[in-house]
């Protein structure tokens, strides 16, 4: 039976963990062990989406209360690009201060019995907290207690190449909005959303040719968590000015990085187990971070109640529960994530209609974005009629040279034989095969009979998107994805969003 429970990390799983556990079965010692003092927070703002939040709701009061008397919430996404604002409806979704959230977490876990010991530092050593049953190490995404057991948990890490800095803002943002400025340095963009009455979240993201660029790469992010960029700082303020009405920028250990995609293929050894970003993170855009931690606080609360006898059985149902949900986020957040490495790209290549749509449908389709905003998509669908004489996307012609499609759809009998003048690609299942393809690509068009058309096939929806957009955006040449089982969803997602000229069902 476990009786005594180390919580290492005081952050919203890690206390939520807590709480649930110790309300449940009042006789069980839990102990959160934090590092910072009670006042001590780094970020600004954590935003949840209305249609994640009912598990959480259900196991707890605590976010549901503080969300509705200290949160903020809209419904629309808006897009800002080329001085045109545009917005996307049926997005519910709210946010709070990080600091906030954190204060009535730990008043809630008092409340329970919960023992909190801030500004105590716990060694990862194999001795450490020798006394507990359980160590629930809840400890960042750079937790030494999941690098301590590297060979058990085997943890791996994706380096995305966008560069990243989390700021605030005395500027409200009337919901979750997305600048894009393009400066004397480069393309640089923006993540904004309320947290409070006097306080928005601000993002920024670029890439690193641009961040260079404007000189931005001086400070040392080697220096302990507190200073902040201030040369940084001052540069956003003015690239920004006009979209924040001269507001100022507000620091935080704020300071430029690369985010880190981090899995484990195991959560747990002996025990010690994961939660939250010790276990696994997934790309901020997506908004899902704390929202993860604590819905891993209530499978790992539920799992060690259900077995109470069996901790090592516990653990396991508790991985078992919540692993495809924190895959199926992770792999969303890829195309987000994506995205941000890609974006300058788009911002010089689309309409800001356009761009928006593109935006949107990283992760998921037309049909999906029309049951939460149809008007946003008829807009789409009417840019496109507009520039193609009333025909809709599946029906619009396409001329290739010496040929003439009369729809977007390649007849089957076409992919039979070769299509006069195609480069035929097969995309990778992983993106870091995607440069040698860059490569080939590159090549081809550069030979002497450059290819009329790029034909992608085979890969995953996000391989063969860049692949086609590589050959649309970077070469100018048109481009053809080949999905099995596409639907007529699909196929006008591609469409409308700019990542392709045709489409097809397979490859015959």
């Amino acid at each position: 039976m476990v009786s005594r429970i180390a919580c290492v990390g005081g952050g919203p799983g890690g206390l939520f963990f807590a709480t649930l556990l110790k309300q449940a079965d009042p006789s069980v010692e839990v102990t959160v062990f934090e590092r910072n003092g009670p006042d001590d927070t780094f970020g600004f703002g954590v935003v949840f989406s209305d249609a994640t939040l009912a598990g959480i709701h259900a196991a707890d009061p605590v976010l549901r209360t503080a969300l509705a008397d200290h949160g903020r919430h809209w419904d629309d996404i808006e897009v800002r690009l080329k001085g045109q604002r545009i917005r996307c409806g049926g997005n519910g979704m709210a946010a709070i201060t990080r600091r906030t959230l954190l204060q009535l977490l730990h008043r809630r876990a008092v409340e329970v019995g919960v023992e909190l010991r801030f500004g105590h530092e716990v060694p990862a050593a194999p001795d450490s907290l020798a006394d507990f049953d359980l160590i629930v190490a809840a400890d960042g995404a750079n937790s030494r207690f999941r690098d301590r057991l590297a060979d058990v948990l085997v943890p791996e890490v994706e380096v995305a190449t966008a560069k990243f800095i989390w700021f605030g803002t005395t500027y409200l943002f009337d919901g979750l909005t997305f600048v894009h400025e393009h400066g004397p340095d480069g393309t640089f963009a923006v993540h904004g959303y309320p947290i409070s009455e006097n306080a928005s979240t601000f993002i920024v993201e670029t890439d690193e040719e641009s961040w260079r660029a404007a000189g931005l790469d001086a400070f040392d992010t080697a220096q302990p968590p507190g200073p902040s960029d201030e040369k940084t700082r001052r540069y956003l303020e003015k690239l920004f000015a006009e979209q924040i009405d001269g507001h100022d920028l507000l620091v935080n250990n704020s300071r430029w990085g690369n985010f880190r995609t981090r899995r484990t293929r195991r959560w747990h050894s002996g025990n010690v187990v994961l939660l939250g970003d010790a276990a696994h993170t997934a790309h901020f855009s997506v908004g899902s971070g704390t929202k993860m931690a604590m819905e891993d606080a209530i499978a790992l609360a539920g799992s060690l109640l259900a077995h109470r006898d069996d901790l090592t059985t516990a653990l396991e149902a508790y991985e078992a529960e919540r692993r495809p949900s924190v895959e199926r986020i992770q792999n969303s957040a890829r195309p987000s994530l994506s995205w941000w490495e890609h974006f300058g790209r788009y911002h010089d290549a689309f309409s800001p209609t356009r761009f928006a749509f593109h935006f949107l449908s990283r992760s998921i389709g037309k049909e999906r974005i029309a049951r939460r905003d149809p008007e946003f998509v008829e807009r789409v669908a009417e840019d496109w009629r507009a520039a193609h004489d009333g025909r809709d996307p599946l029906d619009t012609p396409f001329r290739l040279g010496e040929r003439e499609f009369g729809g977007r759809w390649v007849p089957p009998a076409e992919l039979r034989g070769p299509l006069a003048g195609c480069l035929w690609l097969t995309a990778p299942d992983a993106e870091a095969q995607l440069p040698s393809l860059y490569e080939e690509l590159e090549r081809a068009v550069s030979g002497a009979t450059p290819p009329a058309l790029v034909a992608v096939h085979s890969g995953t929806a996000l391989t063969r998107q860049l692949l086609a957009e590589q050959a649309r955006l970077v070469h100018t040449v048109p481009a053809l994805i080949v999905e099995d089982g596409m639907d007529d969803d699909r196929a006008e997602t591609l469409l409308l969003s700019g990542r392709a000229d045709l489409v097809a069902r397979e490859r015959i």
